[in-house]
């Protein structure tokens, strides 16, 4: 599904998307790799065998990124401007190799853009869940978007 227009967002609208990822040991390897992020939390297994997780956990901004590019294909593709912001972000349970992640969205609100007659503002709330439903990522999320173009 392409995304959305500003004009098919309404308040309190929920989308459950489609893809689903399951959550490699590569995946989060190339990701520290990636962005330089040497935490032995997310890169050790023997150090993270000494934690009270027991294991290495996933890095967080491989989480929030995963979530809100899930949720892309049947949100904003090709039609959003920009995004305005992430706030509220959360973590309230790790993820580890071999979590799959579900995505939900719900539209918190939506609104003209004052300076932009084209376009509007649309607030997300995006929620990750693994494969046993535990939440374990959260976000606000503002989007500039383009209102459907005249016929």
């Amino acid at each position: 599904m392409a995304g959305l227009w500003f004009e098919d967002f309404t308040q309190g609208m929920v989308i459950d998307h489609a893809i689903t990822r399951t959550i490699t040991e590569a995946d989060n390897m190339f990701f520290c790799a990636l962005t330089y992020n040497s935490q032995p939390l997310h890169i050790d297994h023997h150090f993270a065998e000494g934690t009270e997780f027991g294991r290495p956990l996933v890095n967080s901004l491989f989480t929030l990124g995963a979530m809100i590019g899930m949720s892309v294909n049947e949100t904003t593709l090709g039609t959003t401007i920009a995004n305005l912001g992430m706030s509220d972000v959360a973590f309230p349970a790790p993820v580890f190799h071999g979590d799959t992640l579900r995505i939900q969205t719900t539209v918190e609100s939506a609104r003209e853009s004052g300076s932009r007659p084209d376009a509007g503002i649309v607030n997300f709330r995006h929620e990750a869940r693994n494969q046993d439903g535990v939440l374990v990522a959260s976000c606000r999320r503002a989007a500039f978007m383009h209102k459907r173009p005249a016929a």
